[in-house]
């Protein structure tokens, strides 16, 4: 999905130009390939695929199948991140963002379009290795992600994409398991819950830059208040979800967890105007307290 605005690596020149004691066609060429690895977004991509691998690996799948799924989720994840840097190239260009390769002449659009058109290639067949349905359920989710950067990102369903590609997290790992067995619905809410909650607190340090460059998103409509006051809202509810879902009564786990999630989901919007990631880093902590319950409750039904 879309990632935060990020510093430019370090020694890297936009012209290609490499540090002293480097050919200039030897650094150019180590510039774009640095340039190309911080367009796929290695943040948010790196994330979903820990989160991915986690999942698949307590669950159940075993170290191959695990790795099967892990790669299918990395690849989608990388072409999603450079589709977002290389549509967004001109935009980002006219309002100066920061950190952007594909903007600031660290690597060329067209070649991070390629990137994304080869990892999205490699992502088909990975997915539907995992299964038919869960192949399908993952590149579902890939697309909504692509429709995210395409069309729907500046308009008030910018948060469908985040919502359908968390969702589809659990229930692709679950439909990967021998047999394909229908991942627990409290799983599946979570996650959808938890991908709204990562749209408002990915895009809430940026929205006045989004605003310039005329995004308006979700997030940008509600406004940095009301998107703070928003925020809590959905992290509460993925953590309430796991808690709650299941059978039988809420135990200690259960129970600890919600006291956590409710802890730090109020607490990152809160110091927000002190440090401006507080709400991110907090979205961060609820949904590792959310994964945990996941690994404990189990993605899929018995």
């Amino acid at each position: 999905m879309d990632a935060t605005e990020r510093v430019s690596p370090a020694g890297v020149d936009p012209a290609g130009v490499g540090s002293a004691g480097a050919g200039p066609a030897g650094a150019g060429r180590r510039g774009r390939v640095v340039g190309l690895a911080f367009a796929c977004h290695p943040g948010p991509a790196l994330a979903v695929t820990a989160l991915a691998c986690a999942l698949a690996l307590g669950s159940g799948l075993g170290g191959p199948r695990s790795a099967l799924v892990t790669a299918a989720v990395l690849t989608g994840q990388l072409s999603v991140g450079w589709c977002n840097d290389a549509y967004d190239a001109r935009r980002d260009a006219r309002a100066g963002r920061r950190g952007k390769p594909a903007a600031d002449g660290t690597v060329r659009a067209g070649a991070v379009w390629a990137a994304a058109g080869i990892a999205l290639a490699v992502c088909v067949p990975l997915s539907l290795a995992c299964g038919i349905l869960a192949g399908t359920v993952h590149l579902a989710a890939v697309a909504a992600a692509w429709l995210y950067n395409l069309r729907l990102k500046a308009t008030a369903l910018s948060w469908l994409p985040y919502v359908a590609g968390f969702g589809a997290l659990p229930a692709a790992v679950a439909l990967s398991l021998p047999g394909g067995p229908s991942p627990r619905w409290w799983t599946v809410a979570a996650g959808a819950l938890l991908g709204f909650a990562a749209h408002l607190a990915d895009t809430l340090p940026d929205i006045a830059l989004d605003r310039a460059a005329g995004i308006r998103g979700l997030p940008h409509r509600l406004g940095d208040t009301g998107t703070r006051l928003l925020l809590p809202l959905p992290l509460l509810g993925a953590t309430a979800v796991l808690a709650l879902g299941p059978p039988g009564p809420v135990n200690a786990a259960g129970a600890a967890a919600l006291v956590l999630a409710a802890t730090a989901s109020l607490a990152g919007p809160a110091l927000g105007r002190r440090w401006r990631k507080a709400a991110l880093a907090g979205a961060v902590v609820v949904a590792a307290v959310d994964l945990a319950l996941l690994l404990v409750r189990g993605v899929s039904a018995p």
